[in-house]
């Protein structure tokens, strides 16, 4: 079993669903997606969220023939701390 992805829920991500096509239907409009709470930062339809939020899950349809799951935990733990230096420097 692989190990879960480290996820801080901070909701930086879900404060930029504009950035890519496959979460742009997500915008409400400002680039964040319209299911965040922003007072808590968690999604408020997190058990039924869309499968491009279900990291785990996402990466068995789209990329475990490309990356073992380590690989893509690593890409996408680059992609959060890019997100949280941004975040510090604004």
């Amino acid at each position: 079993m692989n190990k879960p992805f480290p996820c801080t829920a901070c909701g930086l991500c879900c404060r930029r669903v504009h950035l890519s096509d496959k979460t742009a239907w997500l915008n409400r409009g400002d680039g964040v997606c319209r299911h965040l709470d922003g007072q808590t930062n968690l999604c408020r339809i997190y058990a039924q969220r869309p499968l491009v939020c279900r990291v785990e899950d996402y990466y068995h349809a789209h990329f475990a023939e490309q990356f073992d799951w380590e690989e893509f935990v690593k890409i996408n733990v680059a992609i959060c701390e890019l997100f949280q230096r941004e975040n510090e420097a604004a």
